[in-house]
């Protein structure tokens, strides 16, 4: 018997019901999915999953105090299951978006112009679609780059 997913895998896996879980979601560990609460209340993507997919994003604008404007807006971030989160910042965070750039709250003005930020989806799957490539990096290098085949194809 197989269903699940990412979300609920804890609950089903205990269920006695499934033999095989769909869980997917949990190889990127998208915002949305990462606010969920494991049974302590810790966010489950700071306890035994890490975020593993990022849009890279620099800030552009400081022109009001309290806020920064950054170039990642609704044409790289699907926003359809809440707003990405700054990833390691608690000092910052992502408000809102138009089509190419994202508000950022900078209430002690802390960032500064061309500064990079990596922004964790809210909803990894239609994130991922809005792009022609995956780009694999550890330790700060460039590992790998895999085509995201499947983009643009409608047939």
């Amino acid at each position: 018997m197989t269903g699940a997913g990412t979300g609920s895998y804890r609950f089903e896996s205990n269920s006695g019901v499934y033999n095989e879980l769909q869980c997917g979601s949990y190889a990127f560990m998208d915002a949305d999915y990462g606010r969920i609460r494991d049974e302590d209340g810790q966010r489950i993507d700071q306890g035994e999953w890490e975020n593993a997919l990022f849009v890279l994003t620099s800030v552009m604008s400081r022109a009001r105090p309290g806020q920064a404007v950054c170039d990642a807006g609704l044409k790289v971030l699907s926003l359809d299951s809440g707003l990405p989160v700054v990833h390691g910042r608690d000092d910052v965070a992502y408000v809102s978006a138009s089509d190419e750039h994202g508000v950022i709250d900078d209430r002690h003005g802390v960032l500064r112009i061309n500064e990079k930020l990596r922004l964790v989806p809210g909803h990894c799957d239609p994130t991922c679609n809005l792009h022609d490539w995956y780009v694999g990096v550890r330790n700060g290098q460039v590992e790998v780059v895999w085509p995201v085949s499947a983009r643009g194809k409608s047939y």
